[in-house]
């Protein structure tokens, strides 16, 4: 069964050249992409994106983060898509995520960690439909 994902390449993974390395490993595992995009998004865009936590104490950083320069907006296709990226990215925690996966080799940081990934099916279709509206 094929399905879809969206993926950030995080600003961080931008300002440190890990752009190429983060896709290179998507598509070493045969995942397609479908689309990308280099965005800068404002607060009103991270809110949308982030609805679920926006009410959260933490929150106000991670706007001002995901805000604070350029990132890769990506949707990838492939068999078992959602939970080979998740796999893949690792767990959020940089200092807890196993070698081998993007921010466990790559990320010392909970919130600045290279890479965000749907979470499930409804989260990847609400995702794709909010940062490429025109995609079916």
């Amino acid at each position: 069964m094929t399905d879809r994902t969206f993926v950030i390449i995080k600003p961080d993974a931008v300002r440190r050249g890990l752009v190429g390395v983060v896709l290179a490993r998507y598509e070493s595992k045969g995942l397609e992409i479908v689309t990308l995009d280099w965005r800068t998004i404002d607060a009103a865009m991270a809110d949308q994106h982030y609805a679920e936590h926006v009410a959260q104490p933490w929150y106000p950083a991670l706007r001002e983060f995901i805000t604070s320069g350029p990132l890769l907006a990506v949707v990838l296709e492939g068999p078992a898509a959602i939970e080979a990226v998740r796999t893949m990215n690792g767990a959020t925690n940089g200092v807890a995520a196993a070698p081998g996966s993007i921010r466990g080799d790559y990320s010392l940081s909970n919130r600045e960690n290279l890479v965000h990934a749907s979470d499930s099916p409804h989260s990847a279709e609400r995702e794709i439909a909010l940062w490429f509206p025109g995609l079916s």
